[in-house]
């Protein structure tokens, strides 16, 4: 019985590192994913513009700004990428991540990392106007 429970426990310990070691891997991997293909920069700019909002309300002097931009760009980057690890690990094992990064550091792929910012908000536009004029022509088609 001694043996059976510490069978147990030692094999559950395994499994829990080994949860751990495999949850560290891929947050690395995402980490990096985030990084080459550009989505950091993205969030960076997200961030940088709420900021700057506040900035216009704010009292605080310039460097005391400046030092909380810098904490809340590195702690709300972390923090996001916590966030969607759960999120990216229901649709994507570990050896998808790792691909993704091979794609984004190919020539293509810094292409696209480069200039999807460009075409998400040229994109946006043309899916808005789009948008409309679906809505438009749906509304015109009911009032017949």
């Amino acid at each position: 019985m001694k043996k059976m429970i510490a069978f147990l426990f030692l094999s559950l310990v395994l499994t829990v590192s080994g949860f751990a070691q495999t949850n560290a891997e891929y947050s690395a991997a995402l980490k990096k994913m985030f990084v080459v293909s550009g989505s950091n920069e993205t969030y960076k700019v997200a961030i940088k513009q709420m900021i700057s909002m506040y900035k216009a309300q704010s009292t605080l002097s310039a460097d005391k700004l400046k030092s909380l931009e810098d904490e809340m760009l590195k702690s709300s980057l972390n923090e996001l990428t916590v966030k969607l690890i759960p999120v990216y690990q229901k649709y994507m094992s570990l050896s998808d991540i790792k691909e993704m990064i091979k794609f984004y550091e190919s020539p293509v792929g810094k292409k696209f990392a480069k200039n999807n910012p460009m075409i998400t908000q040229e994109s946006m536009k043309i899916g808005q106007e789009w948008g409309m004029k679906i809505g438009q022509e749906l509304m015109n088609k009911m009032k017949k």
